[in-house]
């Protein structure tokens, strides 16, 4: 057995896209649009993991854990994206990593305040941390003294 995806469900297909891909910078590896079941899924992986597919999708994803965004067309309702946990991803640079999701206009619910980890939200309310790879970063402002902002 291994891990091939998260199944998400989002409202906007473009701000989550926004998002996932504008902001955390996952790759768009794959695009099914159903038009008999009225939905859209969006494989994403992390550009490591994307480069590892070198374009040969399967249904095991050749090993790559991935997000699968799922938007249906009809409206629907979806409550307590928190409850769904968390998805995780280690980043190299911690606090470079805040500072751009910052400069996209995502707001940093978890400062990274031990140089280790942050938590952001996507647009549906899914909840993201981010892990500094290896140790972790000296305390720096001015996240050291950053609130933490709603929940995470």
């Amino acid at each position: 057995m291994h891990y091939l995806h998260t199944m998400v469900r989002v409202t906007d297909l473009d701000a989550s896209l926004a998002f996932y891909s504008g902001a955390l910078g996952l790759e768009e590896v794959r695009r099914v649009d159903n038009e008999g079941g009225r939905f859209t899924l969006v494989f994403l992986a992390a550009p490591d993991d994307a480069a590892r597919l070198k374009g040969d999708f399967t249904i095991t994803g050749a090993g790559v854990p991935m997000v699968e965004l799922t938007h249906n067309w009809d409206p629907e309702d979806y409550k307590g994206g928190r409850n769904f946990g968390h998805l995780a991803y280690a980043v190299d640079d911690i606090y470079a990593a805040c500072a751009r999701l910052q400069e996209k206009g995502v707001t940093i619910a978890r400062p990274p305040r031990d140089g280790r980890m942050a938590f952001v939200r996507s647009p549906d309310g899914i909840s993201v941390e981010l892990l500094q790879k290896g140790p972790s970063r000296a305390p720096a402002e001015p996240w050291a003294s950053m609130p933490n902002v709603g929940v995470w």
